[in-house]
């Protein structure tokens, strides 16, 4: 995945790293992942995900992800969903303690453009309000808790409140990492399929770096 992204600063005179959600940053990732399933079948999911500062409290962030997948018995390929998401940062600063921090409040728009017969999309079209703060913990270290509720206004019921953390560490030579926890409870079927995803990634330019990703 390449990102890029400009030159917006945080509280440390650093930039921001385009992978954390509430940074307040304009950038594009080209992504392709792969997930070999638990039924034998694999899926191929290519995305193009971005965001840019509309004003300094007001973020745009969109995604539109293409999938190649053979869950259904033959291999199919199709648009899966296209976003919008409206992140608003009421209020940043310090702690007493001295650590930064920035809290975020939005709202999501999922179209999905998928067919379920075919194994692609969720069959719904939701709405997603959402809160989270992200703080630097310490110098290099920034800690980033989230929760998001997905409700589905069109086609089938769906109704999901996630909960979701990240953890991200800065390393020498522009290298960094990331944790990203995401625990959802589906209201509809009484379940919880969490996922932890972790990344690895350098950073080359203030304007283009590189990810590695891994899944458990």
């Amino acid at each position: 995945m390449f990102i890029c992204s400009n030159n917006t600063l945080a509280d440390d005179k650093k930039v921001e790293n385009a992978s954390n959600p509430l940074a307040a940053v304009n950038n594009t990732d080209l992504r392709v992942k792969y997930f070999d399933l638990d039924n034998q079948s694999k899926q191929l999911d290519y995305s193009v995900e971005g965001s840019f500062m509309m004003n300094p409290k007001l973020k745009l962030k969109y995604e539109i992800h293409y999938l190649d997948t053979d869950v259904s018995g033959n291999e199919k390929k199709e648009f899966e969903s296209f976003s919008l998401k409206f992140i608003y940062f009421p209020m940043e600063g310090k702690f007493k303690s001295g650590q930064p921090y920035r809290v975020a409040a939005g709202v999501e728009w999922i179209k999905d453009l998928g067919d379920t017969d075919k194994g692609i999309g969720a069959g719904t079209d939701q709405i997603a309000p959402l809160v989270g703060i992200a703080v630097s913990i310490r110098p290099g270290t920034m800690l980033i808790p989230l929760m998001q509720h997905y409700e589905g206004y069109e086609g089938k019921d769906l109704s999901q409140t996630a909960l979701r953390l990240i953890a991200m560490q800065n390393f020498p030579n522009n290298v960094w990492g990331k944790m990203d926890l995401k625990v959802p409870y589906d209201w509809e079927n009484d379940t919880i399929p969490s996922s932890i995803e972790f990344q690895i990634g350098k950073t080359f330019t203030k304007a283009l770096g590189i990810i590695g990703l891994s899944y458990v």
